[in-house]
Order: structure tokens, then C-alpha cells, then sequence
């Protein structure tokens, strides 16, 4: 009970850190958090919880769905959003950013829709190479609009978009 009791704890710190950034804050079940920000009109939440393992799954749920990854603390789950909700402010300066968020949301339907495709068809070979190879291509095109822009944020390295990205090519066991 005293590790509990020292998790809940720790879990109301990081609520208290969290609501100093602007969030509200609604606990559901305990175990389970949604982080609530307004940032200059636009909302972006986030929802964590507790794993089996004693670590946390976060994912920011708006302005679109993204798993963020998992972590061993709650506190580094605060310091990633931190870090998060610090880019959107950084992003929303700039004059495309309604733009790039109707994309990513579409990016994340395409997930969606890409998923109900294998779930309730049987799709050909042939057909699941074009759409790899559309895929490829279009990480390509990102290579190159990254290769053409200008950097603006460097208080941290981008946790996917490195210089060496390429497709894993992954066989299913």
C-alpha cells in the first residue's frame, strides 16, 4: 500500500506541475489522466495512463491523434508535454499552421482508413506494393521539403525526422 500511496503522490505533483502549464486536468479512474490546454484557441489534449509495467503510455489526442510514446515516470510524461505544448506555441507563429494540422489529421484518417482496408478486405500483393510505394515516395518528398526548410526549433533533436530516416523493411513472424 505505501507504494500506491507514494505513487498517488507523485501523480498529484505532476497534476499540480501540469495545471501551472494551463491544463485542466480530469482523472479518470485513477490510473488514467487527460491534460487539457487551450493555447491561443487551439485545444490540445493529451491522455496518459498507467501500464501493467509501472510505465506510462501517453498520446495527444488533439488537434489530432498521435501516440507520443511511453515512459518510465510520470514525470517525464510532464516534461514531454512541456516540451510538446512548447512546439505547437513555436508552430502556431507560423502562417501555415491550420494548414499543417488539416494534414496531419488527414495523415492519421489515412491510418484509419489504411487499417480498416487490411481488417475487412482481402487485399492483393500487387495492391499493398503500390501503396508502399506511395508511402516511400512520399517520405521522400518530406526528405526534401525538410532538406529546403528552415530549422526552427533546437531545444531538442526531432525524435523521428533524422538525417539517416528510411522505412524499415519489417517481416511479420
Amino acid at each position: 500500500m505505501a507504494i500506491m500511496s507514494s505513487r498517488l503522490i507523485r501523480h498529484e505533483i505532476c497534476k499540480d506541475e501540469l495545471k501551472k502549464l494551463g491544463a485542466h486536468i480530469i482523472d479518470i479512474q485513477g490510473v488514467m489522466s487527460l491534460v487539457k490546454f487551450n493555447i491561443e484557441g487551439t485545444n490540445i489534449t493529451y491522455i496518459y495512463h498507467l501500464n501493467e509495467d509501472n510505465s506510462f503510455f501517453l498520446e495527444r489526442i488533439k488537434p489530432y491523434a498521435m501516440p507520443v510514446g511511453e515512459y518510465q515516470s510520470e514525470e517525464e510524461v510532464v516534461d514531454v508535454i512541456k516540451v510538446d505544448t512548447e512546439q505547437f506555441k513555436n508552430a502556431m507563429r507560423s502562417h501555415n499552421f491550420s494548414k499543417f494540422i488539416e494534414i496531419d489529421y488527414n495523415i492519421a484518417k489515412m491510418v484509419r482508413l489504411f487499417e480498416d482496408l487490411y481488417l475487412y478486405y482481402n487485399i492483393k500483393k500487387e495492391d499493398l506494393e503500390i501503396l508502399d510505394n506511395e508511402i516511400h515516395l512520399l517520405l521522400d518528398i518530406i526528405k526534401k521539403i525538410k532538406a529546403g526548410s528552415e530549422r526552427v526549433y533546437f531545444k531538442k533533436e526531432p525524435d523521428v525526422l533524422k538525417e539517416d530516416l528510411e522505412y524499415e523493411e519489417k517481416t511479420t513472424t
